[in-house]
């Protein structure tokens, strides 16, 4: 990247960095929106140039709108599956022995970290597919992606998921 393009990235932090964390707190409260806010501008380092892009500050509205949706389509997933106290209740009710509890634990401990660990889009398709129930060619064309590009994530996402289980 040029000197030219990091000083414009610069610049435009320093000019639009206060509206987009109110907007991104609004939009995920005050916990996560410094994080996206930060994603938000390396999405637009990573890009290159800026000078291309026809008007910036939609870009990085988008952008931001677009890892808000993302984050709080993970916190719906991981809602749909656990609830806050469930565990501690399970555990004084459950049969199972400590240590099988505990090691069920371990397992859905690394499976979350294993999927928030995925590249967004990977994440952002196994979502879809697995806690959504979308089909393949849904995936596809909420997305812009070919079928054969969900499936790659797809794979990808379940090699990883099956390595943190083992």
């Amino acid at each position: 990247m040029s000197k030219k393009n990091r000083e414009s990235v610069q610049a435009l932090f320093a000019r639009t960095r206060h509206e987009l964390l109110a907007f991104l707190t609004r939009r995920v409260g005050s916990n996560a929106a410094p994080d996206l806010l930060q994603e938000t501008y390396v999405r637009i380092l990573r890009r290159g140039d800026i000078d291309t892009i026809i008007d910036v500050n939609a870009f990085l509205r988008t952008t931001a709108l677009n890892l808000a949706r993302d984050f709080a389509r993970r916190g719906e997933c991981e809602a749909k599956y656990f609830a806050p106290g469930d565990l501690r209740e399970e555990i004084a009710g459950s049969d199972g022995a400590p240590d099988q509890l505990y090691e069920a634990g371990e397992k859905a401990r690394r499976l979350l970290e294993t999927i928030d660990a995925l590249p967004p889009r990977c994440r952002q398709v196994f979502v879809m597919r697995r806690f959504d129930d979308l089909s393949q060619d849904q995936i596809a064309e909420r997305l812009g992606i070919s079928r054969n590009m969900v499936e790659k994530h797809l794979r990808l996402a379940l090699e990883r998921c099956l390595a943190a289980g083992e």
